[in-house]
């Protein structure tokens, strides 16, 4: 029959035929004259002889036993350890699944980690026929494959050959049959290598900086099979991991934060303390029972090289973690002081390194904190743990608040304006038009803050907007004294109110057609107007901490403008008193005069220069000069105004209407004059006078009594009491009775 894998490994074959299956392994060559193929009845089979007289054994064949045992375990060692087939066939069909990993010990020096994993053999893995068979046969004819224990050293070549750690593995045996499932379980003693390397790695793999890492791995395998050394074997192996292959800090979310006063010492202190619980999942067969660790809050400073600044320190619960389930791993910590470095300013901005987080919190976006590992006080954590711990920086991002939705109520009442001085420079606040109010803010507090605040001060710049256009800005840059109030909310929510009295508030007009919209509809409206305000508050907090500034928080509010009442322009009733001429040449009239006006409106102004054209039939006929107008509500009396009467200095046709205008008021007709405001009206601010320029004013002339008119005396009435016309000398004498107390004419 051919030779196959069921043939027996050594055989005997004599010249004329080939073995049977009754062929012993070992026989005596038969000398004799008949067929050599042939066996012979009457020799007995080697065992049998063996059996019946063991004492007669021949030496020759106790030898060649032992000499092809030796060669047999030759080929096995040669053929287990050094064949590329075999090598090939070990590589591509061992099949290693971890089901654990848990810590069970610290020691002195390193950890004791348990560690369960499934290994077959499996043969369908190796796609070359030639290394498949071979190492197949080779892996069933040893059965079994028993370790010593061993040290395995890992270093990182790129790293100086730096050692990463060591691990001390215990013996244990493996089943070489293919599709057998060894369950292996056995503790590794794993001790770390040097902590500045750890660190390293660390934070280049949290900075993004670590693209692949290769290790290699060697230890002195001691083999056996059986009873049958196979001696000492240095094995080293070598990978690289890439990036993508290095787990990531898995992805977690802030179940629970709360913030409280706290006291801490013995000195009665009063800190900041918090409670937070994080939730992440682990995607890994990996268990363990993190002992309590101390954390350092940092925050980052102004430039990346200088150090972090702490600003609390916080204790973990023990953390149990479990293969493949979700984690819970609670903290609690407490802010005892402010850093100086935390709120001074940074060189090169104008925000502090807090301004900066809580600048990303206040907006909704991602703020970012670190925490370094500490060794909590008394713990029993060995030295190594927390050289590791301080070594390593872990960046940790929050999700911000977006103080949109906080914000509940912005409003501006008991509005004042003051318009600038015409001196002033127009780049300067006091070249602005300024107002001043009232601000309250309604707030609602996060629900996770519970700490005993208070706000003392408020500043904002914003941007003011009407039928969601912008005509405006607003800038409060200077503080204002506040005061706050806080009252339970629905629910879990409280609420806070901020009031402050907002004093000169510079104002930009930024778009004057705008603005001339709201100022008609403002006198000439039937409905109040909503005007919004879209701004960024700086608050200043008071704490148990002291006082802290909150930057940059965003509000939307309204601001209610009431329309003038439709008889406020008329109620003004302008009257005329101490009415002078002190001046007089020839292209006009200079007056002097008080009058006394009534403000019906809600609102107050002050005027430290305003101009205004006075008009007839459109024709600009003369100018009216206020300074230093302190218009308040209700009656005003004794407001000093200055007028110039020169119809002939702006034209033919403004001579011509305040000619007209003049012999109907002497006449003694009903005559009005229109004042309307220019460019120049307030000349710091061109903007707001071409704005109200399209207001059109109309009042009526006062009426001015002569002497005597009106006491029911008889006689003539009217300016000219007697005129005498003298023909031959071409002249006349008139007798004028004035109306003004005090007239002063240097040119008539």
């Amino acid at each position: 029959m051919p030779d196959t894998q069921q043939s027996p490994l050594l055989a005997r074959r004599d010249d004329g035929g080939p073995p049977h299956e009754s062929t012993p392994l070992l026989s005596h060559r038969q000398q004799g004259d008949g067929n050599n193929g042939q066996q012979t009845d009457s020799s007995p089979s080697l065992s049998k002889r063996l059996a019946k007289v063991r004492s007669r054994w021949p030496w020759p064949s106790i030898i060649a036993i032992l000499i092809l045992a030796a060669l047999f375990l030759t080929i096995i060692v040669l053929g287990f350890v050094t064949p590329p087939a075999v090598k090939q066939y070990v590589e591509h069909a061992v099949v290693l699944e971890p089901t654990s990993l848990s810590l069970e010990s610290l020691t002195a020096d390193g950890v004791g980690v348990r560690i369960q994993a499934n290994l077959r053999l499996d043969a369908s893995r190796v796609s070359d026929d030639n290394a498949r068979r071979i190492g197949k046969l080779v892996a069933n004819m040893m059965g079994k494959l028993d370790t010593d224990g061993t040290q395995i050293s890992v270093r990182l070549p790129h790293y100086h050959d730096a050692l990463l750690g060591t691990a001390v593995v215990p013996p244990f045996s493996i089943d070489l049959v293919d599709g057998h499932t060894n369950k292996l379980d056995f503790v590794a003693h794993v001790v770390p290598g040097d902590a500045e390397l750890l660190r390293r790695l660390v934070n280049e793999w949290l900075d993004g900086k670590l693209g692949q890492l290769k290790v290699t791995g060697a230890a002195p395998l001691r083999l056996k099979s059986g009873i049958f050394p196979l001696g000492t074997h240095d094995v080293v192996e070598s990978m690289v991991i890439q990036a993508k292959e290095v787990p990531s800090i898995p992805e977690y979310t802030i179940q629970h934060l709360a913030f409280f006063d706290a006291p801490f010492g013995r000195q009665g202190h009063k800190g900041v303390g918090t409670n937070v619980s994080v939730l992440l999942h682990n995607d890994y067969t990996v268990g363990l029972d993190v002992p309590s660790l101390g954390l350092q809050v940092l925050v980052p400073n102004c430039d990346p090289s200088q150090p972090s600044i702490e600003v609390a320190t916080a204790v973990t619960d023990i953390i149990h973690v479990r293969p493949k389930a979700d984690i819970l791993a609670r903290a609690s910590g407490i802010l005892r002081e402010i850093p100086d470095s935390l709120t001074r300013t940074c060189p090169e901005t104008k925000l502090s390194p807090l301004d900066n987080l809580m600048d990303r919190y206040l907006h909704g976006e991602n703020a970012q904190v670190l925490i370094r590992g500490k060794v909590p006080e008394a713990s029993d954590l060995p030295a190594w743990v927390g050289s590791i711990l301080e070594s390593i920086v872990v960046p940790i991002e929050f999700s911000g608040h977006n103080l949109d939705s906080l914000i509940r109520n912005f409003s501006l009442t008991d509005v004042d304006f003051k318009l600038p001085s015409p001196f002033a420079d127009p780049k300067d606040p006091s070249g602005k038009p300024r107002v001043s109010g009232t601000v309250r803010v309604l707030a609602a507090l996060p629900a996770e803050l519970n700490v005993d605040l208070g706000v003392d001060g408020l500043r904002a710049v914003g941007d003011l907007f009407y039928k969601d256009q912008k005509f405006g800005e607003l800038h409060l840059d200077q503080w204002q004294k506040a005061n706050s109030s806080i009252s339970s909310g629905s629910g879990d929510e409280d609420t806070i109110t901020i009031t402050s009295r907002v004093v000169d508030a510079p104002i930009d007009i930024t778009d004057s057609d705008i603005f001339g919209d709201i100022i008609q509809k403002l006198f000439f409206g039937q409905e109040d107007m909503i005007l919004d305000v879209k701004s960024s508050v700086d608050v200043r907090v008071v704490t148990v901490l002291g006082k802290l500034v909150l930057r940059g928080i965003p509000a939307t509010g309204k601001i209610p403008v009431k329309h003038v009442p439709g008889n406020a322009i008329a109620a003004l009733n302008p009257q005329l008193g101490d009415l002078r001429i002190v001046n007089t040449s020839a292209a006009g009239i200079q007056l002097r005069a008080k009058v006394n006006l009534t403000n019906l409106t809600p609102y107050t102004a002050k005027v430290p220069y305003v101009s205004l054209h006075i008009m007839k039939q459109g024709f600009i006929i003369g100018e009216a000069v206020a300074r230093d107008v302190d218009f308040r509500i209700g009656h005003n009396s004794d407001i000093a105004v200055g007028a110039t009467w020169a119809p002939s200095a702006f034209g033919r046709g403004g001579r011509e209407a305040g000619r007209r205008l003049m012999s109907d008021y002497l006449s003694g007709k009903n005559t009005t004059v229109e004042v309307k405001a220019h460019r120049g009206t307030v000349p710091t601010v061109p903007m707001l006078g071409e704005a109200l320029s399209s207001l059109n004013v109309t009042l009526d002339t006062p009426q001015m009594k002569p002497p005597g008119e009106g006491h029911g005396r008889g006689g003539s009435t009217g300016f000219i009491r007697d005129a005498t016309f003298h023909i031959l000398s071409s002249t006349a004498t008139f007798t004028l009775a004035s109306p003004l107390f005090r007239t002063y004419f240097r040119w008539l």
